[in-house]
């Protein structure tokens, strides 16, 4: 679910403008979960930029306090939510935490980095949500030490349908600045795709499991 449409297509925009973006139908990348993308989001590229990067902390903070209210402690999902969750935390004056894809092979082996000072409404902060799977692993992670965790903070979300079941399944609440329908519809706007890449993503959204293979 998106915060607000406005704020999505201003979010698309920035994306679009610094190159956060990659649109290249016809040279597929490949993501972690072995899928075959024509898109490729890469919103650490919003640390580089002060006014974007002030834009997206701002409206994390008013969804906080709009939809949530003050949380015990922020969580940043590493690598690209730790930025962003900092920049979120030192705002609204809270602990801060990071959640490792999995526990270190070496030292204290922590899987969670920093204290722990309040484990009740721990709201999570990710850069993108696409199949879901690491971002609620992050969730499963914390919930093992006992922590209360309701709400997601995203900045760009894909919405596959899998995803928001997996995400409804596991009680969590998924708030995303911009998605793939804002971004599209920007980048129409902006005359940043032609018809017939449009064509293209538009196919892929529909099977991005099966899409290219």
């Amino acid at each position: 679910m998106i915060y607000n449409e406005d704020v999505a297509l201003k979010v698309a925009e920035f994306l679009l403008q610094i190159k956060a973006i990659k649109l290249d139908p016809a040279k597929p990348y490949t993501w972690a979960s072995g899928w075959l993308s024509p898109i490729y989001c890469d919103n650490r590229v919003t640390l580089s930029h002060p006014s974007i990067r002030n834009y997206i902390r701002q409206q994390f903070v008013e969804v906080v306090k709009s939809n949530i209210g003050t949380p015990g402690t922020v969580a940043g999902v590493a690598t690209g939510g730790i930025a962003h969750g900092v920049l979120v935390a030192q705002e609204l004056g809270v602990p801060f935490v990071y959640v490792r894809p999995e526990s270190k092979k070496h030292g204290l082996g922590n899987q969670i980095e920093g204290q722990l000072v309040s484990t009740s409404g721990i709201v999570v902060v990710e850069d993108l949500v696409s199949t879901g799977k690491s971002s609620l692993a992050a969730v499963e992670a914390l919930r093992s030490e006992g922590c209360e965790v309701k709400h997601m903070l995203a900045i760009f979300d894909y919405g596959f349908k899998q995803t928001e079941e997996l995400f409804v399944k596991n009680k969590i609440s998924l708030v995303s600045l911009c998605d793939y329908e804002c971004l599209i519809k920007k980048a129409i706007e902006l005359n940043y795709i032609g018809d017939a890449h449009l064509e293209t993503l538009m196919s892929w959204r529909l099977n991005p499991s099966k899409w290219g293979k």
